[in-house]
């Protein structure tokens, strides 16, 4: 099976990342990449995607990640009803909320007796 998943490139503190098409059941450093389908660059915010081969793998089954599920979408790449996309709200189930300091009781500071 294939993933397209980023692969980062760049020197140390500035990443830059590819679309890469490989076989999913391997580490994405060592796996055999098939094709390069574009590149993104987190800091300027750029993404260049060849969206026909892009979307020539997606319809043959490879599976993208939830950031390159993002990237294809911003591109215009039609994904298949299969493809799980990524909910615009970022909120995250909270495990323990009653143990948060806002959810504690307030501490009245104690008063002082003078003698």
């Amino acid at each position: 099976m294939l993933a397209i998943r980023l692969q980062r490139l760049g020197r140390k503190g500035y990443p830059v990342y590819r679309l890469a098409v490989q076989e999913a059941h391997r580490h994405p450093s060592s796996g055999r990449v098939v094709a390069y389908v574009g590149s993104y660059n987190p800091h300027i915010k750029e993404s260049n995607i060849q969206v026909e081969l892009a979307q020539k793998y997606l319809d043959n089954g490879a599976q993208p990640t939830p950031r390159v599920v993002k990237l294809l979408k911003e591109a215009g790449v039609k994904l298949p009803k299969w493809v799980k996309e990524v909910s615009a709200d970022k909120h995250k189930a909270i495990r323990n909320p009653e143990k948060l300091r806002k959810n504690q009781p307030k501490e009245e500071p104690a008063e002082e007796v003078a003698e």
